[in-house]
């Protein structure tokens, strides 16, 4: 028989993924979201792309009264609200804090008083800081933070005592996490709360580190969102992506059904509970590879802007290892990347794309966020 489940924060691009997955499964889905005009445009309206059979409440995860509403007749959480945003989070340090820390607090205190039988939480690849390197021993060992005067030289690459260039490896959940941003510092407490509160109160608890997440849904006008969105609006605008360094900087990038098949992995197999798992494709591809893959997956010939700029809280390398989420859910990426990226220009047409990069980067150079 199926369950009814919680989705904070399930209006968005990964939850509306997920509530089609669990709907498929034929569970029941309740969603708690406050419809952030950053995320959904001025209007606010419910979202199109939100299946009619989905169960939406219109609150903000830090009014305790929305929390409740929300929770009544619930089997299970997934709390994947959240302010998203490296740059942005560096400024809007109290709207981070609160929406993030705050907002998963009041939900824990109604779960205290109101149990569940499972709980899922969105936690990010943002809180390892830089990735695991391998030295030229063959030794490996977790990246330290670049200095100042490192980035003002444009020496962009991770080296060791001698000066050679550290190799990035794939990144484990039992890396030391180096919160370099006032979103990943939000994310490490979402992460550790509700493991914390989950262990305390015998609820079974996962935490997700998501990579990279990419496709259709993503909020296309919204600067802070993740890079391959940020790549399409610019190019969707006759405009070139910029790409800060040299573009060289690997990442991982998975899609969102992936994302969400996890989620709900997760949350059906019993051995996940008070562990954290890495979400991503396992695969490194460089931003100047992807703004490239972008562009000829759409047709523009437009070369990217290679700024030569460092934004105060980004890391050089991080690609995810998933082995554990292999081992332990049974998780394999099904998507590959020609083929998410098909689907996601297959969807740009029927997207409102209203370019806000340039003056995102006017902000964060005003505030001397970058270098």
């Amino acid at each position: 028989m199926g369950k009814t489940l919680l989705i904070t924060g399930g209006a968005g691009f990964i939850g509306s993924y997920l509530a089609d997955q669990l709907l498929e499964a034929g569970h029941r889905v309740r969603v708690l979201d406050n419809l952030s005009p950053q995320v959904h445009g001025g209007d606010c309206e419910r979202p199109a792309y939100l299946t009619d059979d989905v169960e939406l409440v219109r609150g903000d995860v830090r009014d305790p009264d929305a929390v409740q509403k929300a929770l009544e007749g619930v089997d299970g959480v997934y709390h994947l609200a959240a302010a998203v945003g490296v740059g942005q989070s560096m400024y809007q340090v109290a709207e981070y804090t609160s929406i993030n820390n705050l907002g998963t607090a009041v939900l824990l205190e109604a779960l205290i008083e109101k149990p569940v039988e499972r709980l899922v939480v969105a936690s990010s690849m943002s809180i390892y800081g830089e990735g695991m390197y391998r030295r030229g021993d063959g030794s490996v060992v977790p990246g330290m933070r670049r200095g100042r005067e490192q980035l003002k030289q444009a020496r962009w690459e991770l080296v060791d005592g001698e000066g050679r260039a550290l190799e990035p490896v794939p990144t484990a959940e039992d890396k030391q996490p180096d919160l370099s941003s006032v979103y990943a510092l939000s994310k490490y407490d979402q992460e550790r709360l509700c493991l914390m509160i989950g262990e305390a109160y015998g609820i079974p608890t996962s935490a997700m580190r998501f990579f990279n997440v990419y496709g259709p849904r993503q909020a296309l006008s919204n600067p802070y969102t993740g890079v391959l969105a940020i790549f399409a609006s610019r190019f969707l605008n006759g405009n070139a992506p910029m790409i800060f360094e040299d573009g060289l900087q690997q990442r991982d990038f998975v899609s969102v059904h992936d994302i969400a098949r996890a989620c709900r992995l997760a949350y059906d197999t019993p051995a996940a509970a008070g562990q954290v798992f890495n979400v991503g494709s396992g695969n490194a591809y460089t931003v100047r590879e992807i703004a490239d893959r972008v562009g000829q997956a759409m047709g523009k010939d437009i070369a990217p802007e290679i700024t030569g700029k460092y934004r105060v809280g980004d890391i050089r390398h991080c690609v995810a290892d998933i082995g554990h989420a292999r081992e332990v859910l049974g998780f394999e990426p099904q998507v590959r990347i020609e083929d998410g990226l098909a689907e996601l220009v297959e969807w740009l047409p029927s997207a409102v794309a209203v370019d806000r990069v340039g003056e995102a980067g006017q902000e964060l150079a005003r505030r001397g966020l970058t270098i």
